[in-house]
Parts: C-alpha cells; sequence; structure tokens
C-alpha cells in the first residue's frame, strides 16, 4: 500500500532538520553531507513556485507554470568564496529547456538564482576550449552566471 504523498510543508520541515544536520556534520568533518541538490530542488520551487517533477525524471527537476522543462543545479559556497566552484553535470542529451542555479551560503540559505537558456549553455559547453567543459558538460558557476540571467530575488 502506497503512502500518501507528502505535502510540501512536510518535506519543508524534514528538509529543515535535514539542513542543521548538514551544517553541523560539515562542521565536525569538514566535508559536506551531499544534500545540497535535495536542499535546492526545494528551495528554488518554493521561491519560484515550480512543480517538482517526479523523483529522477530523466533531464529535468521541475516545471514552471509555462510548461518548460528546468535543471536545478545548486551550490552552497562559503561566503569567503564566494561564487567559486563549478556547476554539475548538464547532459545536453536529455530533455530540458533551462537550468536553474540556486547559489546558497554554508547555511544553506538562498543568496541568488540565476537561469540560463538551452541555446547558451548549449553554446557555451561545445564551444572550442575547456575539457570540463566540452567533455564532462560542467561550467564554472561564474561563467553559468555571466550567460544567464538573475530571477531571485528579483
Amino acid at each position: 500500500m502506497d503512502a500518501p504523498p507528502a505535502t510540501s510543508e512536510e518535506i519543508g520541515a524534514l528538509l529543515a532538520k535535514a539542513r542543521l544536520l548538514a551544517v553541523e556534520y560539515h562542521r565536525l568533518t569538514g566535508k559536506p553531507l551531499g544534500i545540497t541538490g535535495e536542499i535546492g530542488e526545494f528551495q528554488a520551487a518554493q521561491l519560484l513556485k515550480l512543480e517538482l517533477a517526479v523523483a529522477r525524471e530523466a533531464g529535468y527537476d521541475a516545471i514552471d507554470a509555462n510548461g518548460r522543462r528546468l535543471q536545478i543545479k545548486a551550490r552552497a559556497i562559503p561566503t569567503a568564496k564566494k561564487f567559486a566552484g563549478r556547476v554539475g553535470k548538464i547532459d545536453l542529451k536529455k530533455p530540458w529547456d533551462a537550468v536553474l542555479l540556486i547559489v546558497m551560503d554554508e547555511m544553506f540559505t538562498p543568496i541568488v538564482i540565476f537561469e540560463a537558456e538551452r541555446d547558451a549553455i548549449t553554446a557555451t559547453l561545445e564551444a572550442p576550449g575547456s575539457k570540463a567543459r566540452n567533455e564532462r558538460g560542467s561550467l564554472a558557476v561564474t561563467k553559468f552566471m555571466s550567460i544567464g540571467r538573475r530571477v531571485w530575488p528579483s
């Protein structure tokens, strides 16, 4: 027998507890707990009023009010290293229309959300140059921000 689907409030409460555990784990070990993506997806969906896709939907994580399929990438960045690091793999073979990048601080508090359209991402990933871009489908956070637009806070 399947359990009824969880409400947004239930998921939010659970992720709030998980966030506290992740912060404490990082403080104790210096390593991330590995839940940045889940926290980021949920927060982006809440802030931008998106409908999260079913778990493990190929290519996208949420759908906006216009039916656009959105991948959501999340980065928790210590304030001292603002906007350093890379965005996770973006697979051009999967179905999606745009990618959101939610940048959070070390406490998983959202700082900013950027959106980049598929055409801009494809052109950047396929441009000659970086092996990380061309072979792994990975962009620097700052590069993603330069080809995208800020959507939150608006």
